[in-house]
């Protein structure tokens, strides 16, 4: 391109819109679906179909480990793995800001097109417009996905029963300890940072190893407490997790012993929480171990028959205190 910088008239659909498209998007995830270039893009998809969409506004842009890009493509494939669903394609609409550094584009579009690959699938549609300078904190990004739900699969929380299982597949609070981070101007080591990452292989192996998992989430904003407590009151039930089997790093803790955060409520974008029946536990964490993004996995409580509705902590003194709903959103614009 010939300017450094992204122009209102870059979004105008004239020949630097076609600049913009030919020389930072098609070559950033170019594929024979989207260098079609139609209004939409015509994919092959067979049996019950999954779908989803977001947004992605976070602050700051880019953070240890990873930047919006990496958001976008691993949340939404995220999304459609926690439906049991194989994600295929998804779909990417930039609003960009008037200055915007073309560098910085041809970064975050370069991070997208790496973990899309990754998680073998295509961005094959999308949208691209420019707004006047200060009115989109320099990008957005929205998504939307599809994908094939795995056959013999029924994931849904009114699955979940007393007795079943909780595994968490790895370490909670990276990803909003190291958005924290950036935005505080806060030091933490280079092993802590986002856990942003795509995990439908290893979700699609976990349910080829037990079809009748009950449930798969994601622990975004509102973390695994707020998992949890969604869970409990839509499948009537009590769950009970234990203070000393949730993994999380020192660095972590500290973040929060100073900004006065619980980790339960810190957002993941990069974990996954199962309710598995408890004869198919240890075959599930076998699997998980496995991949590379659930080798910290481990078992962190039950379903309870009692306390129906409700999240309960047994802390490592052997009291229980209740893990309330978060009241609203404790760390603004972590996606």
């Amino acid at each position: 391109m010939v300017s450094d910088k992204v122009t209102l008239a870059h979004g105008a659909g004239g020949k630097l819109s076609q600049e913009l498209m030919e020389e930072v998007i098609l070559p950033a995830y170019g594929n024979p679906l989207l260098n079609e270039l139609h209004d939409g893009a015509q994919v092959q998809m067979g049996g019950q179909v999954a779908f989803t969409t977001d947004s992605y506004v976070v602050q700051p842009l880019f953070f240890a480990g990873g930047n919006i890009g990496k958001l976008a493509v691993c949340g939404t494939v995220n999304d459609l793995a926690m439906t049991g669903a194989i994600p295929r394609y998804i779909s990417a609409g930039l609003i960009i800001e008037e200055g915007f550094p073309v560098k910085d584009l041809k970064e975050i579009l370069a991070t997208m097109r790496q973990m899309a690959d990754e998680a073998g699938i295509y961005i094959v549609t999308g949208d691209t417009k420019v707004v006047e300078k200060g009115k989109a904190d320099g990008i957005f990004i929205n998504t939307a996905g599809i994908g094939d739900v795995i056959r013999g699969t029924h994931i849904s929380p009114k699955n979940v029963k007393p007795g079943m299982k909780v595994i968490l597949s790895g370490y909670i609070g990276d990803h909003a300890a190291a958005i924290l981070a950036g935005r505080h101007g806060l030091t933490l080591p280079d092993t802590i940072k986002t856990d942003c990452a795509p995990l439908c292989h290893m979700t699609k192996a976990m349910l080829e190893a037990a079809p009748d998992i009950a449930v798969l989430r994601d622990p975004t904003r509102g973390g695994v407490a707020a998992v949890l407590n969604e869970i409990a009151e839509a499948s009537d039930c009590g769950i009970l997790i234990d203070e000393e089997a949730l993994p999380i790093h020192e660095e972590v803790q500290g973040v929060c012993d100073i900004l006065g955060f619980d980790p339960l409520y810190l957002a993941n974008e990069g974990k996954c929480v199962a309710f598995v029946p408890a004869d198919k536990a240890d075959t599930v964490l076998d699997v998980m171990k496995q991949n590379k993004y659930g080798r910290d996995a481990r078992i962190i409580g039950e379903v309870t028959e009692s306390a129906k509705g409700q999240v309960g902590l047994r802390t490592a003194i052997g009291g229980i205190r209740v893990v309330d709903m978060p009241l609203g959103n404790i760390v603004p614009r972590i996606c």
